[in-house]
C-alpha cells in the first residue's frame, strides 16, 4: 500500500479558508469553525483537513477509495479515535461503490479484504473496530445493487451521533467544573480529533461558555506536537486563549496549586475503567493523583471495549523511529541512537476521578459502575 502523499496525489486539492464553503452540505453547514469541518463528505468523495500541515498550512486531501481512506488514518492525515472511526464509516460507503461496479453479485465478499486492512490502520482506536462492525450491518441489509446510498446514510448517521455525543460529553464535563478553573489538556481531543466539538475539547468549549475556565493550558505532546500544533490552532481559531506548555513542565505546574483538571480524551476504554491514550497520559494521572488534581477521561461510549477485562490486554499501536528522531525533515538524534516510540500508554482506573460520556459522568469508574452507564 502507497503511503497516503502517494495514494491521493492524484486527486488531492489544496483550498485555503476562504474557500472552504464549496465543501458545505446540510450537516456540515451547522459547523462553525474550520477545525469542525475536518471531515466532509462532498460530491461523492471525503474530503479530510490534512492535519499533518497545521498550523502552517491549511489543505484538504480528497480520497476517492477505501485504499486511499486506509492510508490517510494509517498515515496521520486524519487522527483521534473518533474522528478515525467517522472516516472509516465514509471509506466503507467508497469501497462498496468500487466493489459493488466490480462484482454486483458477490460485492459483499469481496469488501471484506478491505475492511480487514482498514482494521489494520490504527489497531489501538477501539472506534475504528465499532464502526467497521456497524457498517458490516448495513452492509449486510443493503441491497445487492446500488447498496452506495444506504451506506451513505449509515456513515452520515455516524458522524452526526459523534457530534452529539460530544457536544454531550461537553456539558456532562462543564458540570464538575468549579467557576474560575485551571485546566491542562494533553494531545488533540478536539474537533480535529472527532466528527466535532470535541471530547476533552468539548468539556473545555462548554465551560467556557459558561465562563468556569480561568485558564487553559495544553501539553506540547511529543513527538507528533499535537498540543502545539493541533490544540492551540483549534482553540485560538475559536478564540479561546490557551497557554502551552512543554511536557515535562506539568508536574511543576501542580506543585504550584495551579491546576484543578487535567482533561484528557480516549482511543480505548477497557470495561474496568483502564484507559488507552496519548503516550504521556498515564504520567500526568499519577502527577494528578500527587498533586490532588482532579483527572477527567472525555470519552464517548463508543470508545469503551466491553470485550477487554482491563489495559493490560489493549494492543499498543508502536510507529516509526523516525517520528522521535526527526521533524519535518531535519534531523534530530545522532545515527545509531535506539528508539522505543508507543503511541499509547494505560492509565489505571483507580487513576481517574471521573469518566466523563454522552450517557453522563461516572466518577472513580469501576467495571460495575461501567457496565451499568452501559445498560442506559
Amino acid at each position: 500500500m502507497p503511503s497516503a502523499v502517494q495514494a491521493i496525489q492524484c486527486s488531492q486539492t489544496v483550498h485555503r479558508h476562504n474557500e472552504r464553503d464549496q465543501y458545505s452540505d446540510c450537516f456540515q453547514e451547522c459547523m462553525s469553525s474550520l477545525a469542525e469541518q475536518a471531515i466532509r463528505w462532498s460530491d461523492n468523495r471525503l474530503v479530510l483537513l490534512d492535519q499533518r500541515k497545521l498550523p502552517s498550512e491549511v489543505r484538504f486531501v480528497e480520497c476517492n477509495s477505501i485504499g486511499e481512506v486506509t492510508a490517510a488514518i494509517r498515515d496521520m492525515v486524519v487522527r483521534g479515535a473518533p474522528a478515525i472511526g467517522v472516516s472509516a464509516a465514509y471509506g466503507i460507503v467508497l469501497a462498496a461503490r468500487q466493489h459493488c461496479a466490480a462484482s454486483p453479485g458477490s460485492w459483499k465478499k469481496t469488501i471484506e479484504a478491505d475492511l480487514q486492512e482498514l482494521l489494520q490502520a490504527r489497531p489501538t482506536a477501539v472506534n475504528l473496530k465499532w464502526v467497521v462492525t456497524r457498517m458490516r450491518g448495513a452492509i449486510a441489509k443493503a441491497g445487492h445493487d446500488r447498496p452506495e446510498a444506504e451506506l451513505l446514510h449509515a456513515a452520515k448517521q455516524i458522524h452526526r451521533q459523534d457530534v452529539e455525543a460530544n457536544r454531550a460529553i461537553g456539558a456532562h464535563g462543564a458540570a464538575l467544573l468549579e467557576t474560575d478553573a485551571v485546566v491542562l489538556t494533553h494531545c488533540n481531543a478536539g474537533a480535529l480529533a472527532t466528527g466535532g466539538y470535541g471530547t476533552a475539547l468539548g468539556v473545555i468549549r462548554s465551560a467556557c461558555a459558561q465562563n468556569k475556565i480561568k485558564t487553559i493550558y495544553a501539553d506540547e505532546t511529543r513527538p507528533w506536537f499535537q498540543g502545539t500544533r493541533l490544540t492551540a490552532w483549534e482553540l485560538l481559531q475559536d478564540g479561546i486563549p490557551v497557554t502551552l506548555i512543554c511536557d515535562g513542565a506539568a508536574a511543576s505546574l501542580m506543585r504550584r496549586k495551579q491546576l484543578a483538571w487535567v482533561i484528557v480524551g480516549a482511543d480505548r476504554v477497557a470495561c474496568n475503567g483502564d484507559v488507552a491514550n496519548k503516550i504521556g497520559t498515564y504520567s500526568l494521572a499519577v502527577m494528578a493523583r500527587q498533586h490532588g488534581v482532579g483527572f477527567m477521561v472525555a470519552a464517548p461510549t463508543s470508545t469503551i471495549d466491553l470485550e477487554v477485562s482491563s489495559g493490560d490486554r489493549i494492543e499498543i499501536e508502536e510507529r516509526s523511529y523516525r517520528e522521535v528522531t526527526e521533524y519535518q525533515g531535519h534531523t534530530l538524534a545522532p545515527a545509531g541512537a535506539r528508539v522505543w516510540n508507543p503511541v499509547f500508554d494505560i492509565t489505571p482506573a483507580e487513576l481517574v476521578t471521573a469518566l466523563v460520556t454522552e450517557k453522563g459522568a461516572v466518577k472513580h469508574p469501576t467495571a460495575d459502575k461501567i457496565r451499568n452507564l452501559m445498560r442506559k
